[in-house]
């Protein structure tokens, strides 16, 4: 099965091509800080330009896989948009998959030492992120502890704690992602390590996003591969709200 594969809940466009043979090709477009996201302006050719170098036409497609979030507003829309007009136009599958998960997963795979655990953190921006813990559980999967909202970044311990108690037992912790890179701080207090800047995997991984589509049942309408936002935009909220902060509750889920 070939499948396409691509992530835009954060500044970064991740783009993967997973081919019948198991061979993955992948594109990323990593903008500066400041710079403007190029989610609307370059997911399509990035994607052409994978399909190029493995010698295929769109029409080879068996799936598309898209992360669904948390992460940017923006991005998160372009992405599934885009995610469904391809599916639609192709009739192909469409599968969603948790961009926090998609993190966590490239660690769990290729950095985490024996009982170690990753702590995948997202930059939700306002000065909170969105978060969730996990462990290897063997053919099961990754099990997964978090909170279904934004979290202020004093609260990372708070999910390793949560963590814990509900079974993900780990020795240590490794933190990855945007939101990690920018409170260093509070998860290094907490106990848990943060690799280099640098590092891949502070960034979404589009052959992972593929890999995890393959594990996941596609989903039998296009609505429902929608966004993950964990909170309302701003011109949703009403003034005395204050955000959505006290709604969360525990989640624990092991994919399909």
């Amino acid at each position: 099965m070939i499948t396409l594969g691509f992530d835009t809940a954060t500044h970064a466009t991740a783009v993967g091509l997973r081919l019948a043979d198991g061979r993955a090709l992948c594109e990323r477009d990593d903008p500066a800080p400041a710079e403007h996201p190029g989610h609307a302006t370059r997911l399509l050719s990035m994607a052409d330009e994978l399909l190029g170098r493995a010698g295929i036409a769109w029409s080879a497609l068996d799936r598309v896989a898209v992360g669904v979030g948390p992460g940017r507003f923006t991005g998160l829309r372009v992405g599934i948009a885009t995610a469904r007009g391809l599916a639609q136009a192709l009739s192909i599958d469409l599968v969603g998959v948790p961009s926090l998960r998609v993190l966590a997963e490239a660690a769990l795979q290729s950095a985490a030492a024996p009982g170690e655990g990753v702590l995948a953190v997202i930059d939700a921006r306002r000065g909170e992120v969105f978060a969730a813990a996990y462990m290897p559980a063997g053919a099961a999967g990754a099990r997964e502890a978090g909170r279904e909202r934004p979290l202020h970044p004093h609260e990372l311990g708070d999910i390793l704690a949560m963590a814990r108690d509900e079974g993900l037992a780990c020795e240590r912790w490794l933190a990855v992602g945007d939101g990690a890179l920018r409170f260093r701080d509070y998860l290094e207090a907490a106990g848990a390590s943060v690799p280099p800047e640098g590092s891949h995997l502070h960034r979404p991984d589009g052959a992972v996003v593929c890999e995890l589509a393959g594990r996941l049942a596609p989903a039998r309408r296009l609505e429902e591969v929608a966004p993950d936002y964990r909170r309302r935009p701003d011109a949703e909220r009403e003034p005395s709200q204050g955000g959505d902060r006290g709604r969360g509750t525990s989640i624990e889920r092991a994919p399909a």
